[in-house]
């Protein structure tokens, strides 16, 4: 995704591309988009970027659902990502 690139290119020398960073670098993002400016990108995707965004957001939906429920007694410790 351009957007993805374009972010990398900025932030790569600045950050130290850990899990912090990362969360920090999106939130941020995110923070100073509008609902019409995320749908934006949405319909700019093509059909694989589409499948992997709701992939990723599958995928940690349902990890977080299941850590949240012990699911077979694991241990697993989940912290949700609240965006605003």
């Amino acid at each position: 995704m351009k957007l993805v690139d374009e972010l990398y290119e900025l932030y790569r020398n600045k950050l130290t591309g850990d899990e912090e960073d990362i969360d920090m670098l999106a939130f941020a993002f995110l923070e100073e988009m509008t609902r019409e400016d995320l749908l934006a990108l949405i319909q700019g995707m093509d059909k694989q970027e589409l499948y992997d965004l709701m992939g990723i957001y599958l995928i940690e939906s349902l990890k977080g659902k299941f850590a949240k429920d012990d699911y077979g007694q694991r241990s697993v410790t989940f912290y949700p990502r609240n965006i605003h």
